[in-house]
């Protein structure tokens, strides 16, 4: 138990510690050198900078700011609703459900005022109706792909994923960042002939 804080600062301290948990929630994409799976806190790490450093990429000027907090925050919720494997149809037939109620209650740790915008991040993700929305999604979904990539196909592989699966869930690369498509799209061409990820 924390030392006794104002309330405001209390609530904000119990949220920084619940999203620790983060740390202990594995994704099925491995690591580049494919010695371990990643974590989702690793994840939101790894695509925040990303998104720093590609953000000249994006199909129109975004608030890089404003991306970077939306890819810290939009997997916050699966501390409760775990990782939906991209290629799990199944699923994600209550994804959505499961991560609305992970939202309530870890946003719900916070001062309203906070509560409000971290559930603000997080719909304006989830909706990809924005630039900012659609760059942050164009990164979380390129950085699996370098990864499998990397690992010469190792979680592709794994789970019998075949390239017509690829390319359907993450042609919205192209909606937020054509450039970084149009490579995504070459590394998909690739990791097929030299055997990475099947037809």
């Amino acid at each position: 138990m924390l030392p006794s804080a104002p309330d405001r600062l209390a609530r904000q301290l119990r949220f920084i510690l619940e999203i620790d948990r983060l740390k202990g929630v594995l994704r099925r994409t491995l690591l580049t050198d494919g010695s371990r799976r990643e974590n989702s806190a690793e994840h939101s790490w790894h695509i925040a900078l990303a998104a720093v450093l590609l953000a000249e990429h994006a199909t129109e000027e975004v608030d890089t700011a404003r991306v970077v907090k939306m890819l810290l925050v939009h997997d916050v919720v699966e501390i409760d609703a775990g990782d939906t494997y991209a290629y799990d149809v199944a699923a994600h037939d209550d994804k959505e459900e499961r991560e609305r109620a992970a939202a309530g209650r870890i946003f719900g740790l916070l001062p309203d005022d906070q509560e409000g915008e971290m559930w603000a991040l997080w719909e304006e993700f989830e909706g990809g109706e924005t630039a900012e929305s659609r760059f942050a999604n164009a990164i979380d979904r390129l950085q699996p792909m370098l990864h499998n990539y990397a690992t010469e196909g190792m979680a592709w592989q794994q789970h019998g994923v075949v390239s017509s699966q690829v390319l359907q869930r993450n042609r919205v690369i192209g909606d937020g960042a054509p450039s970084l498509w149009e490579f995504a799209e070459r590394l998909m061409a690739e990791a097929v002939g030299r055997g990475y990820l099947g037809e």
